[in-house]
């Protein structure tokens, strides 16, 4: 078993909150962890067996009613439950009463929302970051916020890196012996979830066109948002283009990035920006082997984006620092692929490049940042396929990408 990052804090939360609830993808390694912090003291409770199932949506109230101190798992097969924990909980407030988990967002629906509001403590978990892989403690956040980098002893450079980024970061998709099994596990995971988890969200009538759907929207990973051309794809409206994309978050299967603006500039482009968040699903959506890209490295750049972007995502879990993470570009085509705002207003920011060299010209946007931020910009690097960290002035460098996940 992995040492995840949200293991401390659904501790804390449970020492404080009646309800803690862990969303993220499915088989990304929510269950193993509630199994191990209430493998002593829980009733352990799934949604994903039928019989339960059943039992708790036509009953919620009756079944609430007969737990004191319990995990279920999988809640958003059940959201009936959540009306009825808030009544329990009302009712005893004691800390750490349910922890739950979910593969889809339920808390995105207004009503339970707001019902559970002052109740519940909400983590989210992504799968293993290479930190999690490698069993190291991190300090990437913090020492992009202190503008200190050094070389990377053991980096992982070259044709390791590509390896590492196709791997994605789900357990059972690494434990596979191969990368065509790999792909052969991603294909059946997407299959599973939008034609079964899915069901449980939303009614969506042609899920046939909506795996055409997901399939084009990775030809657009790492790209501005455009609502319209993504519905042509399957010849629907821009409506329900928004629609599809906005159930496919709550699957945890992609993330619209907002943008980063300020008043300073006045010509910024305010769309937001398309990710996946995870590179083996990404692959194998796009075909995209290790041949391939050993023969075409161009195909690395998207990957690596969303390699990096997804990393920092899985950092941001485990960091005592409040952050929120944006993306930055303007009309001039000046752009950051991600932009960190703490809560004191301080801002970094990340250019990606599949490249051992770094120039110049590449901090372009990094500069404008800068300057739109002026004080509160504390530091800009350029994350590069190298195990060398270069300065480039004032609070910028070229930083290896293995600086993610390097230990000390």
């Amino acid at each position: 078993m992995y040492k995840r990052f949200l293991d401390m804090r659904v501790r804390e939360a449970l020492s404080d909150t009646p309800v803690v609830l862990i969303v993220g993808p499915r088989r990304s390694g929510k269950t193993t962890l509630v199994q191990y912090l209430g493998r002593n003291e829980r009733t352990y409770i799934t949604m994903d067996d039928q019989t339960v199932l059943d039992a708790a949506t036509a009953d919620p109230a009756g079944f609430i009613r007969e737990i004191d101190i319990a995990t279920i798992d999988e809640v958003q097969r059940a959201p009936e439950l959540l009306l009825a924990i808030k009544k329990s909980v009302d009712e005893d407030y004691r800390p750490g009463r349910f922890l739950l988990t979910g593969s889809a967002n339920v808390m995105t629906l207004p009503k339970i929302a707001d019902s559970l509001a002052g109740r519940i403590e909400i983590l989210r978990m992504l799968p293993l970051a290479r930190a999690e892989i490698e069993t190291v403690e991190p300090k990437f956040l913090e020492r992009l916020f202190e503008g200190q980098f050094q070389s990377v002893k053991n980096a992982v450079v070259g044709e390791d890196l590509m390896e590492v980024v196709l791997q994605g970061g789900f357990p059972e998709a690494m434990a596979r012996g191969n990368e065509r099994r790999r792909q052969d596990w991603a294909r059946s995971y997407l299959t599973s979830v939008l034609n079964s988890d899915l069901r449980d969200i939303a009614v969506v009538e042609q899920l046939t066109d909506l795996s055409k759907f997901v399939r084009f929207l990775a030809e657009h990973s790492g790209q501005l948002v455009n609502y319209s051309r993504f519905g042509s794809s399957i010849n629907v409206s821009h409506k329900t283009s928004q629609r599809y994309v906005g159930l496919l978050e709550q699957l945890f299967i992609i993330m619209t990035l907002q943008p980063w603006y300020s008043n300073s500039i006045k010509r910024i482009t305010r769309t937001a920006k398309l990710h996946f968040l995870d590179t083996a699903l990404l692959a194998a959506l796009r075909g995209i082997t290790l041949k391939r890209v050993r023969q075409n490295r161009n195909l690395l750049g998207p990957l690596l984006e969303t390699f990096v972007f997804s990393e920092v995502l899985k950092l941001m879990t485990g960091s005592d620092m409040w952050l929120q993470a944006y993306h930055f570009r303007d009309q001039e085509k000046h752009e950051v692929d991600i932009v960190l705002e703490r809560n004191d207003g301080m801002i970094v920011g990340l250019e990606v490049k599949a490249s051992a060299t770094v120039r110049s010209t590449d901090f372009k946007g990094l500069r404008t940042l800068a300057g739109a931020c002026g004080d509160r910009f504390a530091f800009g690097a350029v994350l590069y396929d190298s195990a060398d960290a270069v300065s480039f002035g004032e609070r910028l460098a070229a930083v290896s990408i293995s600086s993610l996940w390097e230990a000390k």
